[in-house]
């Protein structure tokens, strides 16, 4: 429990601790309008500032997708994508507590219209104990007067009618003045006892409201901290990935996506004869060594094309004017080396 402060220090000579401490209590209306208006303020740069970085996130991802950094702009576009968010839900947190502190002011108004009609007997109390004091001085004032005159007229040997008459006014002005007396002293009493339970009233209205400011303040405090937080993580999670994204890591991705095979060209090769053509034709030639035959002449030689045969040879029993031929084996490969087995040597490299 608070100390009751209000109690001890809303008095004074001119009894004005009512209104001040009435108008207080309107000013924390006022206050609870005004913090609605910075969380909604604090809502729109939020928002406007998780737009922005949206906006930024998709320039990101639009830049150049070439090179060996370009992977590199996804660690970025995910990052903001995900600061974006974190401001667009403190946003969304922002909202729902300008909910609660509308709904605060609403109520606020209904409790401050009750406590105006509850605390209605304490301000006439304090309008008749001013307007009492008031003619209670007045009063005082003609009373010190009156018989001021009537002393005055007594020592200067004024005459007896004109003594008794200062003398009845002065009479009056006591009756009057007295009359005061007790009536301020009934308006004191009831005042004084009016003005405790109001000021006590007051104060607890005032300690309420200070205590649920502090709890919507608190929220804000808890949602802007738990951004903070997870804007933390994502930037955490941003740096780790560039420790993690290596330059041998974005090097390997670009041979891997852009890369044009891994065979190499193959080996060339030099073919003896005539009849190398476009297809690389394989020459079959006669047997060597036979000078003394006729028959065995330069024409007899024959060029057969790659796409014609893989293996050539005499059919058994044929009758030919030309040695027979020897088998010859043909194995080509595109890209590797071509290995040719012929009977009677190789081919020559």
């Amino acid at each position: 429990m608070i100390t009751p402060y209000f109690v001890d220090n809303f008095w004074g000579d001119k009894n004005n601790g009512f209104d001040v401490l009435y108008h207080n209590m309107k000013h924390g209306q006022i206050s609870s309008k005004e913090l609605t208006d910075f969380i909604r303020e604090r809502s729109v740069i939020e928002e406007a500032y998780a737009r922005s970085m949206t906006k930024l996130a998709k320039t990101a991802g639009n830049f150049s997708q070439l090179g060996t950094f370009a992977p590199a702009w996804e660690l970025f576009k995910g990052s903001t994508e995900k600061l974006a968010a974190c401001h667009m839900e403190l946003v969304r947190k922002l909202q729902e507590l300008i909910k609660d502190v509308h709904k605060y002011v609403d109520e606020q108004a209904k409790a401050h219209k009750k406590t105006k009609e509850e605390v209605a007997s304490t301000l006439e109390a304090v309008q008749n104990i001013q307007s009492t004091g008031q003619a209670l001085h007045k009063s005082k004032e003609s009373y010190n007067a009156k018989t001021v005159e009537q002393e005055r007229l007594r020592k200067e040997g004024a005459t007896q009618r004109d003594v008794d008459k200062a003398g009845l006014k002065a009479k009056k002005a006591t009756e009057t003045y007295k009359s005061y007396v007790e009536k301020y002293a009934y308006a004191k009493s009831d005042f004084e006892l009016k003005m405790e339970e109001t000021a006590q009233k007051f104060q607890a209205i005032e300690e309420s409201h200070v205590l649920h400011m502090k709890d919507i303040i608190r929220s804000y405090s808890r949602a802007v901290d738990e951004t903070h937080v997870q804007i933390g993580e994502v930037h955490n999670e941003f740096v780790r990935n560039v420790e993690n994204t290596s330059a041998e890591s974005l090097i390997q991705k670009l041979a891997e996506s852009k890369g044009t095979g891994k065979e190499r060209p193959g080996k060339p090769f030099f073919w003896e004869g005539r009849g190398a053509g476009l297809f690389l034709g394989v020459q079959i030639q006669n047997e060597r060594s036979h000078k003394g035959r006729p028959n065995v002449s330069h024409n007899s030689r024959q060029n057969t094309s790659l796409l014609d045969c893989v293996s050539i040879q005499t059919p058994p029993g044929a009758v030919t004017s030309t040695p027979p031929r020897r088998p010859v084996l043909l194995l080509v490969s595109t890209h590797a080396q071509h290995y040719v087995r012929q009977a009677g040597g190789s081919p020559r490299r």
